[in-house]
């Protein structure tokens, strides 16, 4: 598949099915996390990790693949900006942000790897689970574009996930042991798991999502692709070191609240750690200078 059909396909994707509403009042795409209200807490914690970064606001702040602003931490974000971009391939998403966001946001079909926009426009800009849709070489562009598109001395929040966690990959026996302790309760109990769209068990997060691209990355492409010693800074640090798999496997109760409190402590204190080897990483790009090439 070239990259046309798979920008084509991930278009269709969420204008048809990911961003339509379900009887339940969450989006298609929503089943990719986890809604309990047991890992609330949790999520909640996670999602206003990013808040802190733009306290500074400023004029216009893009949200690079902004989806519908899903959910409302999102929208902490932007409050000291004086509008928010919202950029994305889904004509869909933007009509269900606009109901959000209002006379705030300025709505842009665009894709991310060929943002159109002009060098250093935004003060701000946060990118939330959209570059692992594109194939690794047009990854790199799009970070090209994000980096080139943030004002000097000015922050850009990335949140993705690791190919691979470490992390997840040793716990991944006993999710699967516990998995399998679930079907064998749903079963005692009469209940049939919860189905998907096509009649499948509800995938995990680390399953490809039915009408998208995924390839993801890692800590050492990313240093190596963004390293412009005078011109940027990174920073890998934690958004969430845990896959909504790992959750629905393990977070119970009666004591599941508390172990991701534990979890999310656990997480402040050692966040590189956890933001190298956990799921999600937080990628913090500070701006020192324009490059040659964006002058």
């Amino acid at each position: 598949m070239n990259e046309p059909e798979i920008k084509q396909n991930v278009r269709e994707f969420y204008d048809q099915i990911g961003w339509k509403k379900e009887s339940d009042g969450y989006y298609q795409n929503a089943r990719y996390e986890d809604l309990r209200p047991i890992s609330a807490e949790y999520i909640h914690r996670c999602h206003l990790r990013i808040t802190p970064y733009f306290s500074d606001g400023g004029k216009f702040f893009l949200d690079a693949g902004s989806g519908p602003v899903q959910y409302p931490e999102y929208l902490t974000y932007s409050m000291n900006f004086e509008k928010r971009v919202c950029a994305d391939i889904s004509i869909t998403a933007l009509i269900e942000a606009r109901k959000k966001i209002g006379a705030h946001g300025l709505f842009v079909v665009a894709d991310i790897a060929n943002l159109p926009f002009t060098a250093g426009a935004f003060d701000g800009i946060v990118s939330l689970h959209t570059l692992h849709h594109l194939p690794l070489d047009e990854q790199e562009k799009a970070w090209m574009d994000l980096i080139r598109v943030l004002a000097p001395k000015k922050t850009a929040v990335v949140v993705n996930g690791w190919t691979e966690s470490k992390m997840m990959k040793k716990w991944q026996p006993m999710m699967e042991k516990m998995e399998k302790i679930g079907r064998l309760i749903a079963r005692i109990r009469g209940k049939e798991l919860k189905k998907d769209q096509k009649g499948k068990r509800a995938v995990s997060d680390t399953a490809q999502a039915t009408g998208t691209f995924v390839q993801k990355l890692d800590a050492s492409w990313i240093r190596s692709k963004l390293d412009m010693p005078g011109i940027l800074s990174v920073d890998i640090r934690c958004w969430r070191s845990v896959s909504v798999r790992w959750l629905r496997a393990l977070i119970h109760q009666p004591f599941g609240r508390l172990a991701l409190r534990i979890l999310f402590r656990n997480e402040e204190k050692r966040p590189e750690f956890y933001g190298k080897y956990g799921q999600y990483p937080l990628i913090i790009i500070k701006k020192i200078a324009h490059s040659e090439t964006e002058k």
